[in-house]
Order: C-alpha cells, then sequence, then structure tokens
C-alpha cells in the first residue's frame, strides 16, 4: 500500500510540476525601437518651414510631416541642409525626407521618389511696387534673382527667350535674402514659388507686386530615396488619408487662409 502511494504521489508532483511549467508566462519579445525619419529642409523658407521668433522650426510643411509621422506611428526630426544639395544629403543617407516645398521634375525623378502630389504652385515674378516692369518680356536687360536649387531656376532657364534676355540670373542661397536685395535695388526682380512669395510680400505691404505672367504651374511632392519602397507606400496612404478627412486642409487654411492642398 505504502508503495503504491508513493508511486501516486510521484506521479502527483510531475503532473503539477508540469501544470507549474505550462502556467508559466512565455518570453515577450522586446517591441522593436520607435522608427525614425529625418526631414531634410531649408529653414529660411517660410512659410512651409522656418523659425519663428524663438527660434523654433515652424511652417506648413513642418505641421504636415508631424501630422503624419503621428498616424504612422513613427518620431519625426527636422534637419535643416544646403537646399543645392538636397539630392546628395537625400541619397547620402544623411536625411530620409525632402519635405520643404519639393516641385515634382521629370530631372528630380532620376535620382529620388516622389509621393503623390499634395499642392500646386507657380514660378511667380515679383517685382518693387513702383517697378516699370510689368510682364516677363520687361525683364530683357535686367537682374533677376532666384534661390539656388530651386525649381524656379529651372523654370526661368527652361523660358529660353526670356532667359537669354537677361542681364543677369543671379542666385541665393535662400528667397529672403533675394528679396532683401530686390528691396534695395540690387534686383529687378526675383523669380520664387508662388506660396512663398505670396506670403513673404503680405509681411512687407506695399514693397512688392506679382506680376500677372508667372514661369509657370508645378506640384510639390514628399521626395525619398527611390529604394525606399515601404516608407513611400505608407507616406501616400497617410497624406491620402489627410486629404480626405479634412486635417491637410485645415492645416492649409492655418498658413495660407484657404485650402490650397491638391
Amino acid at each position: 500500500m505504502k508503495k503504491l502511494t508513493a508511486v501516486f504521489l510521484a506521479c502527483a508532483t510531475s503532473l503539477l510540476a508540469a501544470c507549474g511549467q505550462g502556467d508559466d508566462p512565455a518570453p515577450q519579445a522586446s517591441a522593436p525601437a520607435a522608427r525614425k525619419i529625418v526631414v531634410g529642409l531649408d529653414d529660411n523658407f517660410p512659410p512651409m518651414g522656418f523659425r519663428d521668433e524663438n527660434n523654433q522650426l515652424v511652417g506648413f510643411d513642418i505641421d504636415m510631416a508631424r501630422e503624419a509621422a503621428r498616424r504612422m506611428g513613427i518620431e519625426v526630426e527636422f534637419k535643416p541642409i544646403d537646399w543645392s544639395a538636397k539630392e546628395a544629403e537625400l541619397n547620402g543617407k544623411r536625411v530620409d525626407a525632402l519635405w520643404n516645398g519639393l516641385t515634382i521634375t521629370e530631372e528630380r525623378k532620376k535620382n529620388i521618389a516622389f509621393t503623390a502630389p499634395y499642392m500646386a504652385n507657380h514660378q511667380i515674378i515679383l517685382v518693387a511696387q513702383a517697378s516699370p516692369v510689368q510682364n516677363k518680356a520687361d525683364l530683357a536687360g535686367r537682374v533677376v534673382g532666384a534661390q539656388d536649387g530651386s525649381s524656379a531656376v529651372d523654370a526661368i532657364k527652361k523660358d529660353a527667350q526670356v532667359a537669354a534676355s537677361l542681364k543677369e540670373l543671379k542666385l541665393f542661397g535662400d528667397n529672403v535674402t533675394a528679396l532683401m536685395d530686390l528691396s534695395a535695388g540690387r534686383l529687378d526682380a526675383v523669380v520664387v514659388d508662388e506660396v512663398v512669395g505670396r506670403y513673404l510680400a503680405s509681411k512687407r505691404a506695399g514693397q512688392y507686386r506679382v506680376l500677372d505672367e508667372n514661369f509657370g504651374t508645378e506640384d510639390y511632392g514628399v521626395g525619398l530615396r527611390k529604394d525606399d519602397a515601404e516608407l513611400l507606400a505608407k507616406l501616400d496612404q497617410t497624406l491620402d488619408a489627410m486629404k480626405k478627412d479634412g486635417s491637410a486642409a485645415r492645416i492649409a487654411q492655418q498658413w495660407f487662409g484657404a485650402d490650397i492642398i491638391k
């Protein structure tokens, strides 16, 4: 009897041990580290991305990028770069995206991938309020400024007749400096993105005038590396959702006073 009892107790002990092992929680896999996207931008490009009076980065594209990153569950870091070297910064993996009023062009498509357009833009011509210049033909023999590496330069050169007629096409590191030269009389006109030009002109009421003629329409998109297909697809999906639910329009209203989302 004692032998049977001992055998029973041994079996029971083994069974309980087995049950206890089964009840232990399975080892939990560590959560993946939060992914971060580094956005390269020109930090003197109001109202798309610039520094406020507290030296904080603000702007339409800043707000768009932050909202998109929040929805995708990733961290976003903004990194000011030399905009004329933006493609090298992107493909050299020093930044993960170019999001700062970046115009989609066939030439740029050779080196980088783009999201679907989120805004339409024009390359407008700004002159001093009292300037005799009324149209593109009046730019003949005059000095015109534009930001180095911007699509404004490409737009001017594309209009071969006007480009050939200029006395000089003077390039600047940013549009704010170009407009300072326009105000000082060192330039006769500045060619600039409409969203930027009209914003800056509104801050200096009575100083500048926008000509009726422009250098064409273009689309803005976010630039990514060609091999970053997963991020491109996710960002396209997120931007589309922001357009459909009205959040992109609300951000546009805050910066432009109108829904200019494409």
